[in-house]
């Protein structure tokens, strides 16, 4: 959705933001029906990774592509998930960053901020499932992976999340790691056939001749793939592994009995976690994350895992819908 910048707006307006790890959107919308009226992007929202001055600048971009300025004294309420915004404390690091840039973003533009709501990216995304609920849990299954219980709009409980070294089970980066781990396996006799092993050489430039071919690899040749693929993991950023998950699903496509044991893994450590967080029957819970879309290698199974215990899965794509949800509900003056 582009802005006429023309456009005339004659009602009350709330801005809802989705403030990720990779980019930050903003949504401009109606009071009256959520509405959406404008959007806008800029680079990463974390609210402990990017620095405060730059998060501001990112706010600064985003806010002022989806509010024209003619626009901007009308808006009665902002609403902001922040990745890096985990606690309900407000005096938790990632929610004191968040609203000092949101703050200082906003009075650059000359918006009001009477009401300002900062709060996770994960409760901004349970908040936008039809109806806006209140209560139940939240289920994210991207680059990583956490569980979240929510009351009252606001996270009570977690399970997961720990990051890439700690934990992030069932997660992009853990899918990714196992492949890398059993493409390793397989070069140095301790692991089974795989058509990982092929996949993950050719991702990291290791030369044709030395990668598995017709059925023979010679000892040789699997010492210099392990030479070649070791070095080349270790000099990038550990999360970077999630990069090679989708070569997991290409193999389980192809009936590569390891990749279907990878996803079978990680589905099975994604319902542990929502299972830590003793889910009632019948019990919402609202996914989001590339793992878990209409298009996921993880829907499926894990939604039959799910159904076992009496749960279902809501999807929805981000938090800016859940922003705008909980801008209106600040401007109603509900607060929680």
């Amino acid at each position: 959705m582009s802005n006429d910048l023309n456009q005339e707006f004659t009602g009350d307006l709330v801005v809802g933001l989705d403030a990720g790890g990779t980019r930050t959107r903003v949504v401009l919308a109606a009071v009256e029906d959520g509405r959406p009226l404008g959007e806008g992007a800029a680079g990463p929202g974390n609210a402990l990774t990017v620095p405060v001055p730059r998060l501001t600048d990112h706010l600064v971009e985003a806010i002022g592509q989806a509010v024209p300025e003619s626009a901007r004294a009308r808006v009665v309420a902002v609403s902001g998930g922040f990745a890096g915004a985990t606690a309900a404390s407000t005096e938790e690091p990632g929610h004191v960053n968040a609203r000092t840039a949101l703050t200082a973003a906003l009075q650059r533009l000359g918006i009001p901020a009477d009401r300002i709501r900062v709060c996770s990216d994960i409760e901004a995304a349970f908040a936008a499932a039809p109806g806006t609920p209140a209560d139940g849990l939240a289920l994210v299954a991207g680059t990583g992976a956490v569980a979240l219980r929510i009351t009252d709009r606001r996270s009570t409980a977690t399970v997961d999340g720990d990051g890439w070294l700690l934990g992030d089970d069932g997660s992009g980066f853990w899918i990714g790691r196992s492949a890398v781990r059993a493409a390793l396996r397989m070069a140095d006799g301790r692991g089974p056939t795989t058509v990982l092993a092929g996949s993950v050489g050719r991702a990291l430039g290791v030369p044709p001749e030395d990668l598995p071919a017709d059925g023979t690899w010679s000892r040789d040749r699997r010492e210099t793939y392990r030479m070649h693929v070791l070095p080349a993991v270790m000099a990038e950023l550990p999360i970077r592994l999630a990069r090679f998950a989708p070569l997991v699903v290409e193999a389980a496509e192809e009936k590569d009995g390891v990749a279907e044991g990878i996803l079978d893994e990680a589905a099975d450590q994604l319902t542990d976690t929502v299972k830590a967080l003793v889910p009632g029957p019948g019990e919402r819970i609202v996914a989001t994350g590339g793992l878990l879309g209409p298009e996921g290698p993880l829907t499926t199974p894990l939604t039959a895992r799910l159904h076992t215990l009496g749960l279902t899965l809501d999807w929805v794509p981000d938090g800016c819908r859940g922003a705008v949800a909980l801008a209106r509900l600040a401007y109603d003056g509900d607060t929680r």
